[in-house]
Formats: C-alpha cells, sequence, structure tokens
C-alpha cells in the first residue's frame, strides 16, 4: 500500500510510477476523496467540540431553558451520525482504490512493455557443450524412470508430475544445499502454512485484481487460499507487530509446496514440470529497515548465484522492466539458467529464481513496524528471493549434467546427500 499522504504530495511522480507499470488508476479521484475525508473530519471534530460545549451548558439549565437545548443537542447528534456514515462510505471508498495502486517502481528500473523489454546484466559461466546434440530433460527423465507426467496426468491431469527414484532425492538434496548457504547468513529455516486467509493475501499485495485472482486456488468455503510462494505465508508471519530495530533484519528461509493455476500460460510449456500447478521451493524473506533494503536485495541475489555457481550451472541475470514487474515489486532481478536441450537442442535460458524489494508496500497493509533507538516505530521493508526451486532447478541439472549415453550425472556439491549416488542411469 503507498502511502495516502505520499500520492497525496507526490502527485506527479505517481501519475508516472503507474504509467511505467501499465496501471490505469485515477489518482486525481482518489486525492479529492482524501480531501473530502479531511474535511469530513475536520467538520466533525468541531461538531463533537459543540457537543462537549452543550453538555456542559445542558448540565447548568434547567426548565424549558434546559428542554431546548436538548432538542438542538439532539439535532447535533443527528447531524454527527450522518456525517460519519459519509466519512465511513469515504473511507471504504479510499480503501478501495488505494488498494488497486501497485508498488512504484524504483528509478533505476528500466522501462519497459513486458518480459521482452528485460534487461540482461550480465551471463556467467560458458555456455555447456557436448560433443553431440543435447536432449531436453523431459526425453531424459523418462527414459531414466525418475519424472512421470503421464500418470500424474492420469491422477491430477495437465501440470503435475511425479518426481521419482533420483530425481525425488535431488529434491531433498537441493534442499539441503540451500539451507547449508542461507543458514550462515542468518536465515531461520522454517516450514509455512501453504494455506492463508484472505486479508492476508491482500495484504500482501497479491489479491487486488481479477487477473490476480485467476492465479490463485481459493477456497471459498474456508475463505483461505494456498499460496503460489511462501513469501505469502511468511510475510504476513508478523503482522500487526512492532520489531525491535536491533533484531533487524529478520531472515528467513521457508521450505513449502506452492500452488499456481498458471492462468496467463495457456499453450506454454504444457509438457513435463517447468510450469505446473504444483512445485516446491526454497523462498528467502526478510523484514529490515528502509535504510538496508538496497543492501538486503543486493544479498539475496547473491546467494541465488553462489547455489547457481556451486552448481555449476550456466546463468544470466537480467533485471525486469516496469511492465514486467509484479504488483508488489519496486524493483525484480532474476536468474536464468542455461538450459542446452531446449528448442530442439540449441540451448535457451529460463528463469529459475527471482528476488524483489517490495519496500514498505507489504508492511503497510500488514501493518508490520519496529521501533528505533528513539521509540519511534517505522515501517520496515520486505525483500524476497528464491533460494532454489525444486522442479527447474532439476531440469536445469538433467540437461547440463546429461552425457552421450542418456545419463545424469550428479553434481559435486549435492553428492553428500545423494546417499552414494554419483549417477543416474539404467
Amino acid at each position: 500500500m503507498i502511502d495516502i499522504k505520499y500520492i497525496r504530495d507526490n502527485k506527479e511522480s505517481v501519475m508516472d510510477g503507474l504509467r511505467k507499470k501499465k496501471c490505469q488508476i485515477d489518482i486525481g479521484k482518489l486525492i479529492d476523496l482524501d480531501e473530502k475525508r479531511r474535511e469530513l473530519i475536520q467538520r466533525s471534530e468541531h461538531l463533537k467540540a459543540e457537543q462537549n460545549e452543550a453538555s456542559k451548558k445542558i448540565a447548568k439549565l434547567s426548565g424549558a431553558e434546559k428542554k431546548d437545548e436538548i432538542e438542538k443537542m439532539s439535532a447535533l447528534k443527528e447531524k454527527l451520525s450522518v456525517m460519519e456514515d459519509d466519512l465511513s462510505g469515504i473511507q471504504e471508498e479510499i480503501s478501495e482504490l488505494t488498494r488497486l495502486v501497485p508498488n512504484l517502481p524504483q528509478d533505476d528500473v528500466p522501462e519497459g512493455k513486458d518480459e521482452k523489454d528485460n534487461v540482461v546484466l550480465r551471463e556467467v559461466g560458458d555456455k555447456t557443450k557436448f560433443g553431440f546434440t543435447p536432449k531436453d530433460y523431459l526425453t531424459i527423465a523418462q527414459n531414466l524412470d525418475i519424472i512421470d507426467v503421464e500418470r500424474a496426468g492420469i491422477v491430477s491431469g495437465s501440470r503435475f508430475g511425479y518426481l521419482k527414484n533420483e530425481a525425488a532425492l535431488l529434491e531433498f538434496a537441493l534442499t539441503q544445499l540451500a539451507f547449508s548457504v542461507l543458514l550462515p547468513q542468518g536465515f531461520k529455516p522454517i516450514v509455512p502454512p501453504v494455506m492463508i486467509k484472505k486479508e492476508m493475501m491482500q495484504g500482501m499485495g497479491y489479491a487486488d485484481t481479477p487477473e490476480d485472482e485467476e492465479e490463485r486456488y481459493y477456497f471459498e468455503k474456508d475463505k483461505l487460499y494456498l499460496v503460489g510462494t511462501s513469501e505469502q505465508s511468511v510475510g504476513p508471519m508478523h503482522s500487526g507487530e512492532i520489531l525491535s530495530e536491533q533484531d533487524l533484519p529478520v531472515r528467513y528461509a521457508a521450505f513449502s509446496s506452492c500452488f499456481r493455476r498458471e492462468a496467463g500460460s495457456y499453450g506454454k510449456d504444457n509438457k513435463g514440470i517447468l510450469r505446473v500447478h504444483q512445485f516446491d521451493k526454497v523462498e528467502m524473506f526478510s523484514f529490515c529497515r528502509p535504510d538496508d533494503s538496497h543492501d538486503e536485495h543486493a544479498l539475496f541475489l547473491k546467494m541465488e548465484e553462489k547455489l547457481m555457481q556451486s552448481l555449476k550451472i550456466p546463468y544470466r541475470v537480467a533485471q525486469l522492466c516496469t511492465g514486467d514487474l509484479s504488483r508488489p515489486s519496486a524493483t525484480t532481478i532474476d536468474i536464468e539458467a542455461w538450459l542446452p536441450g531446449q528448442n530442439e537442442g540449441k540451448g535457451l535460458y529460463r528463469e529459475v529464481s527471482s528476488t524483489s524489494n517490495t519496500t514498505d508496500f507489504q508492511s503497510r497493509r500488514l501493518n508490520v513496524k519496529y521501533r528505533d533507538a528513539s521509540g519511534k516505530t517505522n515501517f520496515v521493508h520486505n525483500v524476497n528471493g528464491t533460494g532454489v526451486v525444486i522442479g527447474r532447478m532439476i531440469i536445469a541439472i538433467i540437461e547440463n549434467y546429461q552425457t552421450a549415453e542418456g545419463f545424469v550425472n550428479i553434481p559435486e556439491v549435492l553428492k553428500p546427500w545423494m546417499h552414494g549416488i554419483e549417477i543416474i542411469k539404467r
């Protein structure tokens, strides 16, 4: 949520930010409503003062004079009640409009329409080369019996898959690797709920528009959402709390299953486990001081790159343009792994992780603050990032570590958790 005072004082820059994010919201109407709200508050406070004075006066009167004042008092009370109803209606309208305002992009975010306008910052590692035409992960995985989408289709429908045998072991090896990298940096391990209340999903900024709702799994009877990322259940953990400045940053490394409808991806990546309705991942999340969120965001990116480098998977780093940012994000950087078996063996980059600074957008909605040394309270900033998204990282391992025989070598860094398995073969 954007501070209404900031919107009022920075109308032009807010409108420019909305333009960059391709959002059409009547900011003029919002400011006018806020002006009416402030006028009504001022007038109601004046009427309340009159009411208090009238009460004192009535106490000293008697007879007809007292009766007249009581009638005036009654009229004043009725007028105040109408005003408070008007104020309540205006406040509700302001809240609805404000909820539609996304976080504004930071000044250094490149302007663009969609993912085609994202900016590649750097490429890291040489693209994997083979003495043969590399196969795509699904062909290899099915031959090795480690991913089964056919039986998953019978049981659950499209966009589901079974991870089997060595692929199942890879899931937990990748999870252990992520924790081994993150815990020394002060991240607290956590397994959060995967269902959250409606007000919490709205507080995180992921259920504001019809487009948002299309992506969510929502249980009407229970008023609960399935999370699309554990960010959505970790962020509300401290809702309504005031944290101590000396405890910041508070960092969590959360493992959970995630659920997405993939509503906007019909016809894309239908086969395999690249784009599925259910997947597991380790997510990073931080509550930090506003002055520290830029550095915290840089740390999250550093952790993501450290994980990629430990797996020796080539990747590139891309900054999302304004039109590709999520509603809560002020800036987002993606990591895209090189998948040599895609594009008929020619290879291409695919996103495997991202990290975002949502500033105080979510903390304002959820009322998460910290108290500084002077005793003043301020809203925290939130930073989130993917530690490892299991399915896509398994894809990257299969394609980059495949052999001419159709086997898959296990990355050296994962071997301690693979129960002696060094190569996947049948």
